[in-house]
């Protein structure tokens, strides 16, 4: 018996020896875990001393967040609209059943893209940029003018802003960036190069990007895309020096424009398109401005989010959504989230949308590469930053810039794309970094 325990030793010993980083075998690692999961378990051996598996599937924390906030969304989109429906639509739940028809087709598109070998993200980047390039120039010259903005374009019976393309297009873009370049962005010692692929250049191609949404006179696309971007420069590892900069920069135009408005309004409003001036002017001097024009929505929005006291009316209560707030199933949606359930319904939105992000940098945290963790900072940063801007909209914090809340305002192409990016997020959240040295370890990780 001695004898044997010292060759069960021996082994032990040599099949820990082999198992260093840069050569572990499938075979070992797929003989580590229960047979059940054979045929799922895949190994991927990256350079370093970590490897990625994905035999547990996507992250499930965040798709039961991602499914939450769906349903949630579907239930207010029906209990917000269905006054405007029956008016205009002559179905109390047109808007509810589109709705639900587009959230059935993102999730089974979210669920499909999942499934995906993350080395197609990567080849998918420089496709999407150029298709959303491609289309932001177009609908300048064939988009179909909506209000005062021309940011829809029509592909037969398809309809879609091409600047909900660019917001995974942006996104890809600059993480491939910070992927392909990152020893130089990361060389203490090359400063200026370092400056000049983690900075410049990106910045470039947010400018470029902004500049055309911004030619669509579609404000509030061109704020979150900016927001995105700064996000993603701030986390590439390119010297911070410059971020903190441009976020100075940035506080200094807002408040030197808040100061120009205030102080030389006729100078102003000669200098930039009237929409703009509008709406930064009625938010700072509502007194000028007509309660029954510029200021109905925000002041019915006001309203609504006044009178849902501490629990709210009750579901289906709100009387705002009749024909007060024009199209309640859209922008201002969190407004009657809060009138009907009050400030704990608010505050259960904004704890979805919290959990969202922070699982979301989770993801960031343990992604396998640059790549893949600077792709789920953009998601996480867009859903939080357009959430939190909308709804700092409804409640007056900032002007009225049409920004629709994720998961909850009704649309279709802009709810497929939002489920594109969900996605790639669960796509990348399949690859868990592993502290490894024996099977045992692979193991206890899942």
């Amino acid at each position: 018996m001695k004898k044997i325990s010292e060759i069960f030793k021996k082994k032990k010993k040599e099949d820990k020896s082999s198992m260093l980083p840069e050569a572990v075998s499938q075979t070992t690692a797929l003989d580590s875990v229960p047979k059940k999961k054979e045929q799922t378990a895949r190994l991927e051996v990256q350079s370093g001393s970590k490897i990625y598996t994905y035999v547990h599937g996507v992250d499930r924390p965040m798709l039961i967040i991602i499914l939450l906030l769906s349903l949630f969304g579907l239930i207010m989109v029906y209990s917000s609209s269905y006054v405007y429906a029956l008016t205009y639509m002559g179905n109390s739940a047109h808007f509810a059943i589109k709705q639900a028809k587009f959230l059935l087709l993102g999730i089974a598109i979210m669920l499909g893209i999942s499934m995906f070998n993350r080395k197609w993200i990567h080849l998918s980047v420089f496709p999407a940029f150029a298709l959303a390039i491609g289309f932001l120039v177009a609908v300048l010259v064939f988009g179909v003018t909506e209000g005062d903005a021309k940011r829809w374009i029509y592909l037969g019976p398809v309809s879609f802003q091409p600047s909900e393309l660019m917001k995974i297009a942006l996104i890809l873009m600059i993480a491939w960036l910070s992927y392909r370049f990152k020893n130089t962005i990361h060389a203490k010692k090359k400063f200026w190069k370092a400056t000049l692929y983690g900075f410049v250049i990106p910045l470039f191609i947010i400018g470029v990007s902004c500049l055309l949404v911004l030619l669509e006179k579609h404000l509030s696309g061109t704020i979150i895309l900016f927001l995105i971007g700064f996000a993603m420069l701030w986390a590439n590892g390119a010297p911070k020096v410059w971020t903190i900069t441009l976020f100075f920069l940035i506080i200094g135009v807002i408040g030197g424009v808040i100061f120009a408005v205030m102080k030389f309004p006729e100078e102003v409003k000669a200098a930039v398109p009237d929409y703009m001036f509008t709406r930064v002017d009625s938010w700072l001097n509502p007194e000028n401005y007509s309660t029954q024009n510029e200021l109905w929505q925000t002041l019915q929005g006001k309203i609504a989010v006044g009178s849902g006291g501490f629990f709210g009316r009750g579901f289906g209560q709100s009387l705002q959504k009749h024909l007060f707030v024009s199209m309640p199933q859209n922008d201002f949606i969190f407004a009657i989230v809060c009138e009907e359930l009050g400030f704990i319904g608010a505050l259960s939105v904004i704890g979805l949308y919290m959990a969202f992000v922070v699982r979301g940098m989770h993801i960031a945290k343990n992604a396998p590469d640059i790549f893949c963790s600077l792709t789920a900072i953009g998601i996480s940063a867009h859903v939080g930053f357009q959430a939190l801007l909308n709804m700092a909209v409804v409640t007056g914090l900032i002007p009225n810039t049409g920004i629709s809340l994720p998961f909850f305002s009704a649309g279709g192409s802009s709810l497929i794309f939002l489920f594109v990016e969900m996605g790639i997020l669960l796509c990348i959240s399949k690859y868990t970094p592993v502290s490894e040295s024996t099977p045992k370890n692979v193991k206890g990780k899942h």
